[in-house]
């Protein structure tokens, strides 16, 4: 039995903030268990750019969605939240959806209001969805889980007409249902404390990079945000953005050795073969090969 969803909705009812970096493979979610978080978003994202090659533009299917997010599940006890981008249709298309993603494992689900084919929330020319269409939508969503406990995270992009329609359209999407809104891509520390000041349940912010400030939502800490009222962080880039950043810095270091014609040590910049194999539990799959070898 999946009981990521009952400890996630333990933990929204709990006092602390919920920090929940952005995972794309196995690599990378089981580098954020071992750091010690407890929760991860699959960011939608991270699946198209690693898997496809592509940016955040809809082009990520359903299937491949899918299959990356039953991978990710099954390969780390992190409580996480799948990222659905639109629902990938209408209404009835979300309620298929939801019980798609809910047999990967899953602790919930996230579904936003932007017209299809949606593009990353903090890039320009973004559209969305009637309020009325989006709430059709959210309740597809809670008809269609099996678990009660199952998490039903709404993201309005609606921030682009107007801080007043985000508050109204995520107030709308918690009475229809939504355990936790999200509104994407607010710009000022003003507008974050008056959309959780009027909303009327758990909101999450998006913090994206975490530790570097970017041209749209301001960069606050989890102390700040915390007193504010936020309860979920989203970093949806900043493993992604390390990883790139920590490749091409490696791959620069080699260079410079081709260009010297003399090898240069860098374990700043590589974890070494033993820490390697143990994130990926040899030991395990050693003792499993041992058990059931036949000599």
């Amino acid at each position: 039995m999946n009981n990521r969803p009952s400890l996630l909705k333990a933990m929204l009812k709990g006092d602390d903030i919920i920090l929940m970096p952005a995972v794309w493979d196995g690599f990378s979610a089981k580098v954020v268990e071992a750091m010690g978080f407890k929760a991860a978003l699959i960011s939608g994202a991270g699946l198209a750019e690693s898997r496809l090659g592509v940016p955040d533009v809809g082009i990520l299917g359903l299937a491949d969605n899918l299959e990356g997010t039953r991978m990710i599940a099954s390969r780390t006890n992190l409580l996480l939240i799948a990222d659905a981008d639109t629902g990938y249709g209408n209404a009835m298309t979300v309620y298929h959806v939801v019980k798609e993603f809910e047999k990967t494992g899953v602790a919930g689900i996230m579904i936003e209001d932007q017209v299809w084919p949606k593009r990353c929330g903090h890039l320009s020319g973004k559209e969305v969805i009637p309020t009325e269409e989006m709430v059709a939508k959210i309740r597809a969503a809670v008809d269609a889980r099996e678990n009660p406990d199952f998490i039903i995270k709404a993201r309005t992009d609606a921030a682009i007409k107007g801080i007043e329609e985000a508050i109204n359209r995520a107030n709308a999407y918690l009475k229809a249902g939504a355990d936790l809104v999200l509104a994407d891509a607010l710009l000022s520390v003003q507008d974050i404390e008056k959309f959780t000041k009027n909303v009327g349940g758990p909101v999450a912010v998006n913090m994206g990079f975490g530790i570097r400030r970017r041209p749209t939502t301001p960069l606050l800490t989890p102390k700040v945000l915390k007193e504010i009222g936020v309860k979920v962080i989203d970093y949806g880039r900043i493993t992604s953005a390390a990883a790139i950043m920590g490749m091409k810095k490696a791959l620069t270091a080699l260079l410079e050795t081709v260009d010297k014609e003399t090898v240069t040590e860098r374990p700043d910049l590589v974890v070494d073969f033993d820490e390697l194999q143990e994130l990926m539990d040899y030991k395990k799959y050693l003792e499993l090969d041992r058990k059931y070898r036949v000599e």
